[in-house]
């Protein structure tokens, strides 16, 4: 499969969604979609990052864009995850790395000495059309939210 290129189409994937559900690209059209992709349930950054993204909810909902989280973590740990944070957004489990490897978000990483392949924290915006129009790599939680907002705000 190929990886996803600026202002080209995404390709479509499905995978399964908090809610017992399936999420499909390709039935969100007519809707922007901000895929946003975090290492880990439970852990500090990612915590925050889902809470900047439920606490702005209402300025995603005015510029019609769904937000979705993705991680490798199983349904249920995500359903736990969503439930305690109160996120009204869904998360989505790629425990077989499809759309980690379509978005190319896997990379070596290494802590405390140890390598292991790992999830880059990193975002994307889809338009209504299907066409990836921003991508953010790397994303430091603490400003994200800033950069986000700023060109969901031009959409």
């Amino acid at each position: 499969m190929n990886k996803v290129e600026l202002d080209q189409a995404v390709p479509d994937f499905e995978l399964p969604s908090t809610g017992d559900t399936i999420f499909r690209l390709s039935e969100q059209h007519g809707k922007n979609i901000l895929i946003y992709f975090y290492p880990k349930d439970n852990t500090p950054g990612c915590t925050l990052e889902g809470q900047n993204f439920r606490d702005h909810l209402e300025q995603f909902n005015q510029h019609n864009t769904l937000i979705v989280g993705v991680s490798r973590d199983s349904v249920r740990v995500h359903e736990n995850f969503k439930a305690k944070q109160n996120f009204p957004f869904d998360l989505l489990s790629d425990t077989d790395e499809l759309a980690c490897k379509l978005f190319d978000v896997l990379h070596l990483k290494k802590n405390y000495g140890r390598e292991y392949m790992g999830i880059v924290r990193s975002t994307f915006l889809i338009d209504t059309q299907g066409i990836l129009r921003k991508e953010w790599r790397n994303v430091r939680v603490k400003e994200h939210l800033a950069e986000v907002l700023a060109f969901v705000d031009t959409l």
